[in-house]
């Protein structure tokens, strides 16, 4: 295991931040269907979706921008992640959903990269009760 004293978190790029937040995120999600129930796996897979989907993080960002939630760092990682200029191609996004959605696991993966463990729960909690409300 590298030794993460040796490196400078402020330093990576926004898609490497971006690819350490999709599995945190997203390990965070399944955790939580898994403790609400859900256990088939088509199941768990259909309901992920509306947390992790390009779509769903677009959304799921700009509501915690509207909402003023996240710290001037927090929405320069953001920034930095949106604005990488990635070559993948989004399978069921359009470009500026998918930069949005890049930028929100950037800034999933900098919390966890930084061990900033209680406001990343704290972030994905927010997320969570959003997406079940708008649910309703």
């Amino acid at each position: 295991m590298t030794d993460k004293s040796q490196v400078d978190v402020n330093l990576i790029n926004g898609i490497a931040l971006a690819f350490e937040g999709d599995a945190v995120y997203s390990y965070y999600i399944r955790r939580h269907l898994i403790f609400t129930g859900q256990t088939k796996p088509n199941q768990l897979h259909r309901l992920a979706t509306k947390y992790v989907s390009a779509r769903a993080q677009a959304s799921l960002i700009t509501a915690m921008l509207e909402a003023q939630l996240l710290t001037e760092k927090e929405e320069d990682i953001y920034r930095r992640g949106r604005n990488t200029n990635s070559h993948t191609k989004a399978k069921n996004a359009d470009v500026v959903t998918y930069r949005m959605s890049t930028g929100f696991e950037a800034v999933m993966g900098y919390l966890d990269m930084t061990g900033q463990t209680e406001r990343l729960e704290k972030l994905v909690a927010w997320c969570i009760d959003w997406v079940e409300q708008e649910a309703k």
